[in-house]
């Protein structure tokens, strides 16, 4: 898939259980589970894998992301996305659309379905990017879906927000556990193998 990575990527609340549904605790870098489905894009003719250090950086700007908005942090949070996100979304639009928003990373077990890994892809500025497809079940049997995308311009840098999308989906709209046929044509994540609610 290709990486229209600013307009929708294939791609969160970091509460207790951010990436495992059970509890983490941040002493140690958190990590992916090793289940998560994952995926590696880069150019033609050059062989990419990325190193345990790329995914303990991006994993580390998730979880510090996710849980500032988590604690309603807007300045910390805000201050993560890069400059040029920044740019497009003015700090007080930008909060004032997350404020609207009460429920979202407030509650509920985030779970991480994929991660995907773009290299210098065509269009974006040049660098790794990290995209992370989750689901987030909440007690009241509602769910968000969604992802966000993580970026580091070089080795030496460190990694901004580039791209985030969620949707939050209503109980109304579950069955089983699963968003209903036409909802899930709509929703912002890739559900993949992680669509079932068995954690």
């Amino acid at each position: 898939m290709a990486i229209d990575l600013l307009a929708r990527g294939p791609l969160l609340l970091a509460a207790a259980a951010l990436l495992f549904g059970a509890p983490v605790a941040f002493a140690a870098p958190p990590v992916v589970a090793p289940d998560v489905e994952r995926q590696v894009v880069a150019p033609e003719g050059v062989s990419f894998k990325p190193a345990p250090v790329d995914e303990e950086g991006a994993i580390d700007r998730l979880a510090a992301y996710t849980m500032a908005l988590s604690k309603r942090d807007f300045g910390s949070a805000y201050a993560m996305l890069r400059l040029s996100f920044q740019a497009s979304n003015p700090r007080l639009e930008w909060e004032t659309n997350q404020r609207k928003r009460s429920v979202l990373w407030a509650d509920g077990t985030i779970r991480i379905l994929r991660l995907s890994w773009y290299l210098d892809p065509a269009g974006q500025p040049a660098g790794l990017y990290a995209a992370f497809d989750f689901r987030g079940d909440r007690k009241d049997g509602t769910m968000d879906c969604g992802y966000v995308v993580v970026h580091r311009a070089a080795p030496d840098t460190g990694w901004t927000v580039v791209r985030t999308d969620t949707s939050e989906v209503p109980a109304d709209l579950i069955e089983d556990g699963v968003p209903k046929a036409d909802v899930l044509r709509q929703l912002p994540c890739y559900l993949g193998k992680g669509i079932a609610t068995a954690f």
